[in-house]
């Protein structure tokens, strides 16, 4: 386990790792950095196969975690019957394909119905889905989907904007080129509804 005061924020973080798959992780990337043809004795690339087996597990963590579980932590009744939106969460995952980052912001927005969760769950729940090995379309109804099942809310809608590292620096290697995907249920199905979010998510805050 590293553990570390961050001392301007005031704050002391946690991270585990399985010791046995940090382990297995490592002489993996260890024979992945040889066959490049690197040299794993020298200096700047000793403890490279173990840092890059944690953030391997980092970055996979939500296999680990339960979305429903998170939004079960935090629900409260309450009759307000409007949307709730939290828009800009941002967004780091590894696409399936490649394992190579693909990054952006996700705007998930819900119609309560009786009940509202913490608003700090919604990005939590993100998280969970993003840190899997993914693709976006799959990602974005995942998020959709647990928020539908768990809060049983009038209606669900999330949209994905990101960037794919396997579009940018590989393959047709175009850096402007982003990806929105979306997903809607319940309310969000009709137009106006939808509209409405679309029209919130896209204005600035002033």
């Amino acid at each position: 386990m590293d553990e570390y005061l961050d001392a301007d924020k005031g704050f002391e973080r946690k991270d585990s790792y399985n010791s046995e798959n940090i382990e297995a992780l490592s002489n993996h990337y260890k024979h992945i950095i040889e066959r490049c043809g690197e040299d794993t004795s020298r200096e700047g690339l000793l403890k490279t196969p173990e840092r890059a087996a944690k953030a391997m597990q980092f970055l996979t963590q939500g296999y680990e975690q339960n979305g429903a579980d998170i939004l079960n932590s935090a629900l409260f009744e309450e009759e307000h019957q409007q949307m709730v939106i939290v828009k800009n969460i941002e967004l780091y995952s590894l696409c399936e394909h490649h394992i190579l980052p693909f990054f952006g912001k996700a705007h998930v927005a819900y119609i309560p119905n009786g009940k509202i969760v913490g608003l700090s769950k919604i990005p939590r729940v993100v998280d969970v889905f993003a840190r899997r090995l993914q693709v976006q379309e799959r990602l974005t109804q995942q998020i959709k989907d647990c928020i539908q099942s768990t809060l049983e809310p009038a209606g669900v809608a999330v949209v994905i904007e990101a960037k794919h590292m396997c579009m940018q620096i590989r393959g047709v290697q175009k850096q402007n080129s982003a990806t929105t995907t979306s997903a809607f249920t319940g309310e969000f199905l009709k137009d106006a509804t939808r509209k409405e979010f679309i029209s919130l998510i896209s204005a600035q805050l002033s």
